[in-house]
């Protein structure tokens, strides 16, 4: 199992990275971290900076046909950052044209609104991305994981931190298939 993570430059929320990330380790696949610019990432516990991670490949460097899936960690910046780089969002998208799944948590369905691949689905999120959501055409859900199969590929969202132990189940079962 390839997946890649992909996050801004700076403004992930460390956890729904690094939980995640250990979950793929831990069922034996490959995580990448994919982001916008080469060097290093600056992640966040909430407003605090937290560490930073190395950058594996840049958007330019990588294809939905290098993965088996994309992992959208959240927080309130990295997500809104992302969803302003036409490369990120492309490389987004391509996933969806490609069939295949994507897991979003948190904020990071803003980048999924801006790649327009949410109309029909249903999602959970970040309850203030609620009202974003239901204008672009999807249903919002208020569970700790949803899991939509009512579009060209898989999609696994979920709320918050404290819903990483059902997230990180959801998606690693899915990109295993």
């Amino acid at each position: 199992m390839q997946a890649a993570f992909l996050v801004a430059t700076e403004g992930t929320e460390q956890g729904e990275l690094t939980r995640p990330w250990q979950a793929v380790t831990d069922a034996g696949g490959g995580p990448t971290l994919v982001s916008t610019r080469a060097g290093k990432v600056q992640a966040f516990h909430h407003l605090d900076k937290a560490d930073t991670f190395p950058v594996d490949l840049t958007v330019d460097e990588v294809t939905a046909a290098d993965f088996d899936g994309l992992v959208l960690p959240g927080g309130v910046a990295g997500p809104d950052a992302l969803r302003l780089d036409e490369r990120a969002v492309a490389f987004v998208k391509s996933f969806f044209d490609a069939g295949k799944p994507v897991a979003a948590i948190c904020h990071a369905p803003w980048t999924l609104i801006e790649a327009e691949v949410v109309r029909g689905r249903t999602l959970t999120s970040w309850p203030s991305l609620r009202t974003d959501l239901r204008n672009a055409g999807a249903t919002w859900v208020d569970e700790q994981v949803q899991i939509c199969t009512g579009g060209p590929n898989t999609l696994i969202t979920s709320r918050k931190p404290a819903d990483l132990e059902a997230f990180c189940a959801a998606f690693v079962s899915e990109f295993s298939h």
